[in-house]
């Protein structure tokens, strides 16, 4: 497997233990639909939150938080508004879970991170 394939992995998984320690609930990893993927969909209280996370080993480049474009966003949105299809009861959000891994490792969340340009939310 390439070495940036196991660096998102791994931040994910970093991710998931991140939400779990705040108290989320992890509904599902992965969530597919048509070109989009949402890396971790979690549920704290009575909010549906999308989780996007990126993962860099250094900041050559820049902050993995960077890396988030218009395209992707509203994909994300897409791929949310398909999950929710049959949910009504529920308030959405959509975060960025930023992390920088080199000796050590750097998280950070980012709340409301952005919001897609769709009607629909």
């Amino acid at each position: 497997m390439a070495e940036h394939l196991q660096t998102g992995i791994k931040g994910e998984e970093m991710a998931v233990r991140y939400l779990k320690k705040k108290g989320y609930t992890i509904l599902q990893q992965n969530y597919r639909y048509k070109k989009a993927e949402v890396d971790i969909i979690a549920r704290i209280g009575t909010e549906i939150v999308f989780v996007e996370v990126k993962t860099r080993k250094n900041q050559q480049f820049g902050f993995p938080e960077e890396f988030v474009d218009a395209g992707k966003i509203n994909r994300l949105g897409l791929a949310a508004e398909e999950y929710l299809k049959d949910r009504t009861d529920v308030s959405v959000r959509f975060d960025l879970i930023s992390i920088l891994i080199n000796r050590n490792y750097e998280i950070k969340h980012i709340t409301d991170a952005f919001l897609p340009d769709r009607e629909t939310f």
